[in-house]
């Protein structure tokens, strides 16, 4: 079944691949020196004009750390006048009372601070820098004193799953808005951190734990890279003879698993289009193409959009509509990005 192209709902544009940290699960390998070739002001302005033109999805402005784009504050202000909605991710320690003003001052609606432990020694250790939790979370007292809203994002590995629990009570005690719990995904500096990718079978009862903590949870709580957190929801509701609505499950009775080019894509900071930040199947560059074209049109975006093409006990399951598995994690695993996801122990009917 091939999914007709749509306009895009996100957007996550590495604004820059330069950073202040250079934390050890990076996707980007980030480092303070940026890459040449990226981005200019105008050719930035150009691409927010491009992404109005086909619609207004959410366009999450990061990085690397958006925070060290000079002109940073422009292509929020341009994308917010353009009728965008515009997030940011950041790592939260280079937020001043000043730079929060001109945030909000500029549009940006929400932002979402990386957190990957309970403890300052679990997210210092993932940072690598001493005292990055501290100066994350002087951050998030900026942000609730100029009133923006925010979210906390923690990639998790074996070293942290245990914090999970603690992490969530924390983004509750602090006043987050949504919690979004990344599953490590092995690419760029994160390729180091294969040993320490939680085990399918562990994969499993945490997503079924999510599935239990929706239910009393009162902030957003969503499994990011977890596409087969869609397929357990639904078995889950079966069992209970609940039917899944909006109602019933919100937001997530919507969408579907991986999004990766169907409703979402991520921008680099060289215009390089991919699927998400951690498949590294080149769909175009917006330098050479305009980016409704390689929405469009590419072989990547369209093969994604079709689950007939998937292989393996991905194209045989019955919720590959509604999972479709991580195909950067089939990427990682295989180089293939239609293969079948590694970390999933369902088996379908058809096997």
């Amino acid at each position: 079944m091939i999914n007709m192209a749509k306009a895009p709902r996100l957007i996550a544009w590495e604004t820059t691949a330069g950073c202040n940290l250079s934390c050890r699960h990076c996707r980007g390998s980030s480092t303070f020196k940026k890459p040449e070739g990226e981005l200019t002001t105008e050719e930035a302005l150009d691409f927010i004009d491009q992404i109005a033109d086909m619609g207004n999805p959410i366009l999450i402005l990061s990085g690397g750390e958006p925070l060290v784009r000079e002109d940073i504050f422009d292509l929020a202000k341009h994308a917010t006048e353009k009728g965008l909605r515009v997030a940011m991710a950041t790592n939260g320690t280079l937020l001043t009372p000043e730079i929060a003003d001109k945030l909000k001052d500029v549009g940006v609606q929400r932002i979402s601070i990386s957190l990957d432990g309970a403890s300052p020694q679990t997210h210092d250790d993932f940072r690598c820098v001493p005292g990055a939790f501290e100066n994350s979370m002087k951050g998030i007292e900026i942000l609730k004193e100029a009133g923006i809203g925010f979210q906390i994002n923690p990639t998790i590995t074996k070293n942290n799953i245990e914090e999970i629990p603690g992490i969530l009570d924390l983004a509750k005690d602090i006043g987050a808005e949504a919690l979004h719990i990344f599953l490590l995904v092995p690419t760029g500096r994160g390729k180091e951190l294969e040993n320490e990718e939680i085990p399918p079978v562990e994969y499993e009862k945490i997503l079924n734990w999510f599935y239990e903590q929706q239910k009393t949870t009162d902030i957003q709580f969503k499994a990011t890279c977890a596409p087969h957190y869609f397929r357990i929801m639904r078995q889950r509701a079966k069992k209970e003879g609940i039917e899944i609505s909006v109602k019933t499950h919100g937001y997530e009775a919507m969408t579907k698993g991986c999004l990766g080019g169907t409703g979402f894509c991520f921008v680099s900071s060289v215009g390089e289009v991919y699927p998400c930040g951690y498949l590294p199947a080149l769909a175009g560059n917006i330098k050479e193409k305009p980016f409704k074209e390689i929405w469009d049109n590419s072989k990547v975006f369209n093969d994604l959009r079709d689950v007939t093409k998937l292989k393996g006990k991905c194209g045989d399951c019955e919720y590959n509509t509604v999972c479709g598995g991580c195909r950067a994690r089939a990427y990682a695993a295989t180089g293939d990005y239609l293969e079948e996801e590694p970390y999933c122990v369902y088996v379908p009917k058809k096997q």
